[in-house]
């Protein structure tokens, strides 16, 4: 079965419990947890007048392999754990991405994977590079540690811890 990286982002409520909590969701509803990232600050990108966030890629095996059942169930932990769409790029408790689905590409009114804002995001680009530096973006054929060097996006990411 095909790696699943996800990114978790979250800058309301209690960042760390709200980021520890999903990954404990993720773990019993959505596969075995292989790999975790270091907890990464940045200020808000698209919406910036709201509280900093904090980001953490995840490399999960996950116990099913269609991909829309995976993205039902990660919305409905973000549901489980208080999130409310109600701004776009708004601010919210919790947020889980779709990053990579090994190299499976799709591009539905739904789901896209790989994620399509991926390689221009290094609040994304950062954490996931520190579980999956070499692992190949199946459209661009790089590597994210490549993807990572080549980002131009201005935002800066600090190591949270």
């Amino acid at each position: 079965m095909s790696d699943l990286y996800v990114l978790l982002g979250g800058n309301l409520g209690n960042r760390e419990e709200n980021l520890t909590n999903a990954i404990n969701l993720l773990g019993k509803r959505v596969g075995e947890i292989e790999k975790i990232s270091s907890v990464y600050e940045t200020s808000a990108w698209g919406k910036i007048d709201q509280p900093d966030f904090l980001n953490q890629a995840v490399k999960i095996q996950p116990f099913e392999v269609d991909p829309t059942k995976i993205l039902t169930e990660i919305l409905q932990i973000e549901l489980d754990l208080g999130r409310q769409r109600i701004e776009h790029w708004g601010a919210r408790v919790i947020d889980i991405d779709i990053l990579l689905l090994g190299s499976y590409i799709t591009n539905s009114q739904r789901l896209t994977i790989p994620h399509p804002q991926l390689q221009f995001r290094k609040f994304a680009l950062t954490p996931l590079n520190d579980i999956a530096s070499d692992v190949i973006h199946p459209v661009f054929m790089k590597s994210i540690q490549d993807l990572l060097k080549e980002c131009i996006d201005p935002l800066e990411v600090r190591k949270f811890k």
